[in-house]
């Protein structure tokens, strides 16, 4: 009885070894299928994600940055999405002085258009022969008197209640672009030189880097009163909160709006450039007080 006992206690101990080792076995199966699994999910995520940054970067390299005044900003804003609108192309935009511009063109800034305030900066980057010409003045600009509705100084065209207001030290800050580098601030300056105001003014003086500046300087009450550009002066945005008063074209000399396509622009470029001429941007240019060359 004893050596049945056993006999059957070390069968069953067999059993029980051989149910294990199966059972590991196959759970060593099912692990090595997720471990299996997993990889492969890991390699199709790694794909998906390379392929999505491959297409990304692709999609980047299509869109072409555009270099603009600043003084125009408010209606490119605009026409870029109606470009958008009626060609499904996009482009990126980036804002300063016409100046500060041109120098980062010379220096190899990644730029396809240049909008310039003025002609002559487009004039350099001819004769640097980064352009194949002297590009296009698509619009005239216009520069007016611009203020707060917080301050008490009036606003006339002739800037008399400026000078009013200097003789009665009244004014403490008086805004314009850079004339270093801001064709608006050239403008303004020959604004003030031409009415006599010019070295009177220079203490109370706030340059703003570019024109979009000197206007918030005017919108905030950093400055009293700005000499700026008028299409930024018609902002949605401002029209409850500011006043202005338009400048005589004849008092300064012409803003031509001038656009140039540099060496390396692509073909969405080369239609932004030629839209910016045509019926729909011009409407909207017409909109923002630019009128025709």
């Amino acid at each position: 009885m004893i050596k049945k006992t056993g006999q059957k206690s070390f069968s069953s101990r067999r059993f029980q070894f051989s149910d294990r080792l199966l059972e590991k076995s196959v759970s060593s199966w099912f692990l090595g299928l997720r471990t299996y699994r997993m990889k492969t999910q890991l390699l199709k995520s790694c794909f998906f994600l390379i392929l999505f940054l491959f297409s990304s970067l692709l999609t980047a390299a299509e869109i072409p940055v555009i270099a603009a005044a600043a003084s125009v900003k408010i209606a490119l804003k605009e026409i870029a999405e109606a470009f958008y609108l009626d060609t499904g192309k996009t482009v990126r935009i980036s804002y300063s002085s016409s100046g500060n511009l041109a120098r980062q063109i010379l220096q190899g800034g990644p730029f396809e258009l240049f909008l310039s305030a003025n002609s002559r900066y487009v004039d350099q980057l001819y004769q640097q022969q980064m352009t194949n010409d002297h590009g296009v003045v698509y619009a005239l600009g216009r520069l007016v008197l611009f203020t707060n509705n917080n301050t008490t100084i009036s606003l006339d065209e002739q800037l008399s209640s400026v000078k009013r207001a200097l003789q009665q030290n009244q004014l403490q800050h008086f805004a314009i672009a850079n004339p270093v580098h801001a064709p608006y601030g050239v403008a303004a300056r020959e604004v003030l030189q031409r009415q006599g105001l010019w070295q009177q003014i220079q203490p109370h003086l706030v340059l703003g880097e570019n024109a979009a500046q000197a206007t918030q300087f005017a919108t905030s009450g950093a400055a009293q009163v700005s000499l700026t550009s008028y299409s930024l002066a018609l902002a949605p945005t401002l029209q409850n909160t500011t006043r202005y008063r338009l400048i005589p074209k004849t008092m300064h000399q012409p803003l031509k709006q001038t656009a140039v396509l540099l060496k390396n622009a692509g073909n969405t470029s080369k239609l932004f450039f030629n839209y910016i001429q045509q019926q729909q941007a011009r409407q909207i240019l017409t909109q923002y007080g630019y009128t025709k060359p």
